[in-house]
């Protein structure tokens, strides 16, 4: 580029030069980027720890590895006692649509436990160690009482509602069997959700299934055994077999969705999250709790 004489042909020169720089450095980044993803030789990952409380970012992390060419599975490493009922089905339907698409393996560490478990499900295969904690195929809703504390300290609550369940689950008024049975019937109905998922991806007769159904955990072991799984591995051995599954000679290369620097806002919404983690108590769940 020929050099400028003028102080305005510099400053056009200059931002010539810059638009050229730009071009360039946008050309090497996708021919980078065509390179790292153009090889489809990797295996993705997707982990789940802890409690189930939004969907949100493991279905974005899931959706962002199917469209990768360079990933040819995925495992979902799941270490979760299970969460909240909304979250988890959009989870499970999200891991379900990737099958036939990408091989997908579900990987149980400490525990795959209720809510954990149902998310397990929507995979081609799931495997856990021996000593897994699986199974809880449950719900469960608890909400304290507090009237004899708060006639105590002298506070009363004055309700004014639409209807005689609006306010079920107050802890600030005692329990009518007018909402026991309301409150059993969307805990049985949420119920049969689950065993249904549970019955459409294994092979286990009904009337079996529904005495495994009661909310009682099992090892890795037993599942095997009750077929609520296909292997018994590791997580390096379901990553290979996401590899086999995706065709990866040799050891697969695995890559894993970075998550965003956390912001104020992030790091404020995360600990909102924790604070609140026990609200899920209050509500229908596929949780599963040691007390």
């Amino acid at each position: 580029m020929k050099r400028p004489k003028t102080n305005t042909n510099w400053l056009w020169w200059g931002l010539g030069s810059f638009f050229i720089a730009v071009i360039i450095f946008k050309i090497g980044e996708a021919s980078a980027k065509s390179s790292l993803e153009g090889n489809g030789k990797k295996v993705g990952i997707v982990k789940i720890n802890g409690p189930i409380l939004s969907s949100d970012a493991i279905v974005s992390q899931l959706e962002k590895l199917k469209n990768r060419n360079d990933i040819s599975a995925i495992v979902i490493r799941i270490d979760s006692p299970g969460g909240l009922v909304a979250p988890t089905q959009e989870i499970y339907e999200k891991v379900k649509s990737i099958r036939g698409i990408k091989p997908i393996v579900s990987s149980m560490g400490s525990v795959a436990a209720s809510g954990g478990y149902y998310v397990a499900l929507g995979a081609d295969t799931l495997i856990a160690n021996p000593g897994t904690i699986v199974g809880s195929i449950g719900v469960i809703m608890n909400y304290p009482v507090a009237t004899e504390l708060l006639g105590k300290v002298g506070i009363k609550f004055e309700t004014v509602k639409s209807g005689g369940l609006k306010d079920v689950g107050s802890y600030s008024r005692e329990v009518t069997e007018a909402d026991r049975r309301h409150l059993n019937d969307m805990v049985n109905d949420i119920h049969n959700q689950f065993i249904d998922a549970v019955k459409d991806n294994r092979a286990i007769n009904k009337s079996e299934l529904i005495k495994l159904a009661d909310g009682r955990v099992f090892t890795g072991l037993q599942s095997k055994n009750l077929g609520l799984i296909d292997l018994l591995g590791t997580y390096e051995e379901a990553v290979s077999l996401a590899g086999v599954l995706g065709k990866i000679k040799g050891v697969p290369k695995t890559i894993q969705i970075n998550k965003k620097n956390s912001s104020l806002i992030d790091m404020f919404t995360s600990n909102l999250e924790q604070a609140t983690s026990s609200w899920f108590d209050e509500l229908p769940a596929y949780r599963w709790k040691m007390e």
